[in-house]
């Protein structure tokens, strides 16, 4: 993802032990541009695990967020001009977001 791992980390904290629906409900309503993200990833983490259990239901297995987090992947690095001929580093960080997805296994 082109977010820096910083402003993910955020958006992460919010949804980590959580329930799939209501995270989702989470980072569908939170202004920042990670959470945009967060929500595609978790949407296909869901459409993962239903492919892989297809005689299962999701509303009946009760699929939580049992881990997640944010690592940094490889800078960008260019170069802004600077006064009297110079150049700064510009560093566009980038991000590497791991979930896993659990089953709440309820006594029915």
């Amino acid at each position: 993802c082109p977010t820096s791992p910083r402003k993910m980390r955020i958006v992460a904290d919010l949804v980590r032990g959580m329930e799939v629906e209501k995270a989702l409900q989470i980072l569908k309503f939170n202004p920042k541009e990670a959470s945009i993200n967060l929500e595609k990833l978790m949407l296909s983490a869901i459409a993962n695990w239903q492919s892989k259990n297809e005689e299962d239901a999701i509303e009946e297995a009760g699929l939580y967020v049992k881990e997640i987090f944010v690592d940094s992947a490889s800078m960008l690095k260019r170069l802004r001009p600077a006064p009297q001929g110079r150049a700064h580093r510009i560093r566009k960080r980038s991000n590497h977001v791991t979930l896993i997805l659990g089953v709440n296994n309820k006594a029915s």
